[in-house]
């Protein structure tokens, strides 16, 4: 079993949030931890976001996360390996 850490960054949110989501949900038995960040609230809601995921399984499931990920438009991916 692998570890890694993959980090998100949505440039257009509001487009991208339910791809993203479903993505997410898709391949969420190896999520182990997820955090979303973005800036404003209420009427200032910006349209960039970031979530970092921690996710734990083959290396193959967390290429396949990624990918989905990729696919999602404007959305982009940084997967960084944790070797145990």
């Amino acid at each position: 079993m692998d570890k890694a850490i993959i980090i998100i960054h949505m440039h257009r949110r509001r487009t991208a949030a339910a791809r993203v989501q479903k993505a997410l949900t898709d391949h969420g038995c190896i999520i182990k931890t997820r955090l979303g960040i973005h800036d404003g609230v209420l009427d200032k809601c910006s349209d960039e976001g970031l979530i970092l995921l921690e996710v734990v399984g083959s290396s193959g499931e967390t290429r396949a996360l990624a990918k989905a990920l990729k696919a999602c438009p404007g959305v982009k991916t940084k997967t960084v390996a944790i070797p145990l």
